[in-house]
């Protein structure tokens, strides 16, 4: 993995119990199979990261990369496969930065069905920045800004994606890294928007405020809330700490990609 990664720039700053280092390590391992098939090669891939702690992944990868501004992840990387078709572009970002203040931004992207990767690490709150209630923050949860509760209901990033015109929507958790990689790997072999929630650990910023600031104990009471099932219906998106978290492919479409669609005009 060391041709992947950026050495000189670990130990990261991530927190003992982070599930993003997880995250990370099935994607490049995603990546390590399609460079072997010849796919993609390393020259040509472009990772773009907004503000945060997941956004920030693109500061460790071997990789032309990018840190932007918050919320902008999503447009900038539009920027740069419409000046270079070729490239392969994948944005990583939380449900803060990807959601909350680029949501409408992730919205479009999908609309369009932009040829470029999206992966979301969903931990709930706005981490970096200090805990504050996110978009995904579960109905009655405890946050710095929330110390009632949040009482605001939860948006589901699946359910909207998938109302739009993305080619592939899917979710996975860091306790199932063999799903992150198979969906990322997937991903790399597609076109339009291809949209990944990784529902991730983070027991210092959001455990706490639950009763789970244990890496082991978090890692553990995620583990056992997801459920896999291999096409679940876009009812069974509701991320629901209580019920379950499916994890799962909601959506697989080929339908022609942005490119496509410029390069064969308006039909």
């Amino acid at each position: 993995m060391d041709k992947h990664l950026r050495t000189d720039r670990i130990p990261t700053l991530y927190c003992p119990g982070c599930g993003l280092g997880i995250g990370l390590g099935a994607m490049l391992r995603a990546l390590q199979k399609r460079i072997e098939e010849g796919l993609i090669s390393q020259d040509s891939v472009v990772w773009v990261g907004g503000i945060g702690c997941s956004a920030r992944l693109s500061f460790y990868v071997n990789y032309d990369s990018a840190h932007v501004l918050h919320g902008r992840a999503i447009p900038f990387a539009v920027g740069v496969k419409l000046a270079n078709p070729e490239l392969t572009v994948i944005v990583v970002g939380g449900d803060g930065d990807i959601a909350g203040i680029g949501g409408n931004h992730l919205l479009h992207a999908a609309r369009r069905n932009i040829d470029i990767i999206t992966v979301m690490f969903t931990n709930f709150v706005y981490a970096m920045t200090g805990g504050q209630v996110a978009p995904t923050t579960p109905l009655g949860v405890r946050t710095t800004t929330t110390p009632h509760g949040n009482p605001e209901p939860p948006l589901d990033v699946v359910r909207v994606v998938s109302s739009l015109n993305a080619n592939y929507v899917a979710r996975a958790s860091i306790t199932t890294p063999h799903y992150i990689e198979q969906y990322f790997y997937k991903a790399l072999g597609m076109r339009g928007f291809r949209f990944i929630e990784v529902v991730s650990t983070c027991p210092e910023v959001y455990g706490r405020h639950i009763g789970l600031r244990d890496p082991v104990e978090m890692y553990n009471e995620l583990k056992k809330r997801v459920v896999y099932k291999p096409r679940p219906t876009i009812e069974e998106a509701v991320i629901n700490w209580e019920k379950g978290i499916v994890v799962g492919e909601y959506i697989i479409r080929d339908n022609p990609g942005f490119i496509d669609s410029l390069r064969g005009g308006v039909k």
